[in-house]
C-alpha cells in the first residue's frame, strides 16, 4: 500500500516542524511542507497530497483564501483539507464548516494524537 502524503500549509516553522515530526513518526506519512498559501498551492498542484493541514491565519493569503483557491481548481479541489487553528469560538467552527473543509484542529495540537486525529477526520484507520 502506497504511503500517505500530507501538505502542512503555515507560517510558523515551528509548527511545520513539530506537525512534521508528528506525521512522519506516529502516522507513518510522508509529510510536505509550505510557509505559505501561494507556495502550498503550488505544491498541491504538483505533488497531489492525500490531505492538506492549513493554517487559517497567515499573512497575504490566508488559510480560507488559500482553500477557496484550492476548490476552485480541478487539481486540487478533490483534496481534502483539515483547518490548524487558534481560532475554536462556536462561530468561527460554524462558518468552516459552511466553506466544506474536512474538519478543524484546534492549536495548540497535541503532537503525540495528531496523526490519530487526522487518520480519524480521514476515515484512514483501519
Amino acid at each position: 500500500m502506497r504511503v500517505k502524503r500530507i501538505l502542512i500549509i503555515d507560517d510558523e516553522e515551528d509548527i511545520r516542524e513539530v506537525a512534521q515530526i508528528a506525521l512522519e513518526v506516529v502516522g507513518g506519512w510522508e509529510v510536505l511542507t509550505a510557509s505559505s498559501g501561494s507556495e502550498g498551492i503550488a505544491i498541491a498542484k504538483v505533488q497531489q497530497p492525500d490531505a492538506i493541514l492549513l493554517d487559517v491565519m497567515m499573512p497575504e493569503m490566508d488559510g480560507i483564501a488559500t482553500f477557496q483557491n484550492l476548490q476552485t481548481n480541478p487539481a486540487t479541489d478533490k483534496i481534502p483539507v483539515i483547518f490548524l487553528t487558534a481560532k475554536v469560538q462556536s462561530a468561527d467552527q460554524r462558518r468552516f464548516a459552511t466553506l466544506g473543509v474536512t474538519a478543524t484542529i484546534a492549536k495548540p495540537f497535541k503532537t503525540m494524537t495528531l496523526a490519530e486525529q487526522v487518520a480519524e477526520f480521514l476515515g484512514w484507520n483501519g
